[in-house]
């Protein structure tokens, strides 16, 4: 007997229609692929904005050039440079990963791939955070200075270069708040392999 594509086994245990859990397993594996490329784009953009950020002005006869390397209230920027290029390698490799899953149509893997990918998001979402509260730190004190470090307001000079930084500041936080949706996914599959086997075992 069947009601609304679950059906009843012989012991009694709900056990989802085949064809719905295809469905779900597609539409999780395009949000997963879908994510995942957003998440390398815009962790490509926030490394390329930040790390090519620069601005010329002239202070009294003199050309001083802003980089965010040679400023000590945004010294914390370098580890987010950092943190979006491993976040954008992850995530090529990942999405290569989706992209063969998708054509060999493989619903489900194993557990110990399972149990790594579910660690690799886990890592990037925590390091990608920890970078953007990091750098968001070292932009306010730019943007506000700091005395008792006798750190200038930058951004009063250097508004262009403040703004680019910005910039990639919030696409870095997009890429971290993508890696923690994405680390839901990842839980999500991953449990799900244990339910299956639960299952199964109860069938038997």
């Amino acid at each position: 007997m069947n009601y609304l594509g679950i059906g009843v086994s012989p012991g009694n245990v709900p056990v989802y229609d085949g064809n719905n859990l295809k469905v779900i397993d597609r539409r999780v594996r395009v949000t997963e692929l879908v994510l995942r490329c957003i998440i390398f784009g815009l962790a490509i953009l926030g490394a390329i904005l930040i790390g090519t950020d620069k601005q010329a002005k002239v202070i009294f006869s003199i050309e001083k050039i802003a980089k965010f390397t040679d400023m000590k209230a945004l010294v914390l920027c370098r580890f987010l440079v950092i943190a979006n290029g491993l976040a954008a390698a992850y995530s090529l490799v990942q999405v290569l990963r989706c992209i063969l899953s998708m054509i060999r149509g493989t619903v489900l893997f194993n557990k110990p791939l399972a149990w790594a990918i579910f660690s690799g998001d886990q890592l990037m979402a925590y390091l990608t955070l920890t970078a953007v509260a990091a750098a968001a730190q070292s932009a306010v004190f730019a943007k506000l200075g700091q005395t008792e470090l006798q750190w200038m307001k930058i951004c009063n000079m250097y508004g262009k270069f403040c703004n680019q930084v910005g910039e990639g500041i919030a696409s870095s936080l997009i890429v971290s708040l993508s890696m923690i949706v994405l680390s839901a996914i990842s839980a999500f599959s991953l449990f799900r392999l244990y339910g299956n086997s639960k299952g199964k075992g109860n069938a038997m």
